[in-house]
């Protein structure tokens, strides 16, 4: 049996994948990270629900709920790196999101942009843990957001996330 503590060896990996230090934090994403926040709407158009991960417990946080995301590949787009990272961990299909803008997190040597989207019109997204990163994926209610142990950063940020979608 795996130890849940230990990284597996099965992990999606590529040149911009390691910490960099800032102050006196690291960071993980050595050309910055990306993530996206997906929600879907109620029949008034109001976001009801987002994707949420539930972070593997060997990785940085881990345990904690956050969006699907990572680690930057060298010259990659944050919406392509958040869209390839929703992908590889939370099986969700690029041409199923409807980009609506982004948020940047900026620190002197280090940047994560969240990409908040909508489902796409004419798709349907069903989320799970496609990968060894996720203990779970699932569509969370707003309503139920409160009760989950966010990754700090993510909880601190998620009501101004909220603001972009309208």
């Amino acid at each position: 049996m795996p130890n849940p503590t230990v990284p597996p060896s099965d992990l999606h990996r590529h040149d911009g994948d390691g910490w960099v230090t800032c102050g006196d934090h690291r960071h993980w994403g050595l050309f910055g990270a990306a993530g996206l926040l997906l929600v879907r709407r109620d029949d008034a158009g109001a976001p009801s629900a987002m994707v949420l991960q539930h972070r593997a417990l060997w990785s940085h946080m881990g345990g904690t709920w956050g969006i699907p995301g990572g680690a930057l590949a060298p010259d990659e787009k944050p919406e392509d790196g958040a869209l390839r990272e929703a992908a590889e961990e939370a099986a969700i299909d690029p041409a199923a999101v409807h980009v609506v803008g982004t948020h940047v997190l900026e620190h002197p040597a280090w940047t994560y942009t969240t990409v908040v989207a909508d489902v796409a019109p004419g798709h349907v997204v069903e989320p799970r843990a496609a990968d060894p990163e996720s203990l779970e994926v699932r569509w969370v209610g707003l309503d139920e957001v409160d009760g989950l142990s966010l990754l700090p950063a993510f909880g601190h940020a998620l009501p101004r996330l909220l603001t972009l979608l309208g």
